[in-house]
């Protein structure tokens, strides 16, 4: 029951979350005072690093496809890099996820909870970004 709970909460903080970030247009993310603020402020900090990871991201697939594009020229069966990068970031994410949940659970059903996860979110996101940078530098950069 304190699982449906604690999922019920998580919807209805993810649904009202417009409307919080409107309530919150002054928040101060280098001193945040209250929970509310803390949980926001985290949130913002994973969707910046969220738009670094997309960037990362397509600079390595323009990487992996050039591999591609080279390896071609020589036998077919040499291609993949793309659909491997694709591949793996697809299931990185649920990765991600689940460890961001299992996080959450040290304050499991409180309001610190989201800020646990949204700060997961982040620093994991900080992690993979800086592995698809190495990926999109190629092996002579």
């Amino acid at each position: 029951m304190k699982y449906k709970l604690s999922l019920a909460a998580a919807t209805f903080l993810a649904l009202s979350a417009p409307a919080l970030a409107q309530d919150l247009p002054n928040v101060n993310c280098q001193d945040p005072q209250t929970q509310m603020e803390f949980t926001y402020c985290a949130e913002q900090d994973w969707n910046a690093a969220d738009a670094e990871l997309n960037k990362a991201y397509k600079a390595a697939m323009a990487q992996m496809k050039s591999y591609d594009e080279g390896l071609a020229e020589y036998a077919k069966e040499l291609v993949g890099a793309a659909n491997a990068l694709k591949e793996a970031q697809r299931a990185w994410i649920p990765y991600r996820d689940k460890a961001c949940e299992a996080y959450g659970f040290q304050a499991r059903g409180g309001s610190m909870e989201p800020q646990l996860i949204y700060s997961c979110y982040a620093k994991m996101t900080r992690i993979r970004t800086g592995e698809l940078k190495e990926l999109a530098g190629g092996l002579g950069n």
